[in-house]
């Protein structure tokens, strides 16, 4: 272990403005420097010095399109040591659960984590794999099993056979902890795929600017469906 690579990753992280940063590319899209200029509230130059530092650091890619520069994430890897800090600062926040306005509440239910599903709705959807086998959670290891296409189809997703190939580093299914529901929900390619198709079939909605994902009618209909009713309800009301 290089001590000193160590050492210029975590201060990369740690600055407060470039935290900002990083957090906002964890919806997986990617964005111009002058709009991480604004969600840090820096001055366009100063973002764009610190922008370099993290592509050079290696938590930053950039991706040109014509005369704009649009920045993201290098990897899921990145994505999931920021999820890992996430659950480490609130795990750290003393007292009682903390009150929280409307917005936290949407980014407890549902949200992007990288490019799969977080909060509850990921959770119940984790919850309902495992239950039936679809998915072995064993400690820091997911395995999906043969059960999970049938399973899946449910849900409208047939074809799975992209998740038995080799696709270098990245897993077919891992487990992540929630930092808002303190449980597992479902990451890797798997969780990768739920989200997209959730997406695709307008069940889940983007809000702009945040994290957060808007459950629609259609898509509520669809998960409760599969879910069942209780799943359902305690995943819908989780203070009744």
């Amino acid at each position: 272990m290089n001590t000193n690579q160590f050492a210029r990753v975590a201060g990369l992280v740690g600055e407060p403005a470039r935290a900002g940063m990083l957090l906002a590319l964890m919806d997986g899209r990617s964005l111009t420097a002058h709009e991480l200029a604004t969600v840090a509230r820096i001055a366009p130059a100063t973002a764009s010095r610190h922008l370099a530092l993290m592509v050079e650091g290696g938590l930053l890619r950039v991706n040109r399109q014509g005369r704009h520069r649009y920045h993201q994430l290098a990897s899921a890897e990145v994505a999931r040591v920021l999820e890992g800090l996430m659950q480490l600062s609130v795990a750290q926040q003393a007292g009682a659960r903390p009150v929280v306005g409307p917005r936290d509440d949407a980014l407890r239910f549902a949200r992007t984590c990288y490019d799969h599903l977080a909060g509850r709705v990921a959770v119940a959807i984790a919850d309902r794999l495992v239950e039936e086998r679809a998915v072995l959670l064993e400690g820091e290891t997911a395995v999906v099993t043969d059960r999970a296409a049938g399973v899946l189809a449910g849900l409208g997703l047939a074809d799975l056979a992209s998740l038995q190939e080799e696709s270098g580093r990245r897993p077919s299914c891992r487990p992540c902890l929630d930092w808002g529901e303190r449980r597992m929900h479902l990451a890797g390619r798997l969780g990768a795929m739920l989200c997209a198709h959730c997406l695709q079939q307008g069940w889940l909605l983007r809000q702009p600017k945040s994290r957060a994902l808007t459950l629609t009618p259609r898509g509520a209909t669809a998960l409760r469906k599969w879910l069942g009713g209780e799943r359902w309800l305690a995943m819908a009301e989780p203070e009744a």
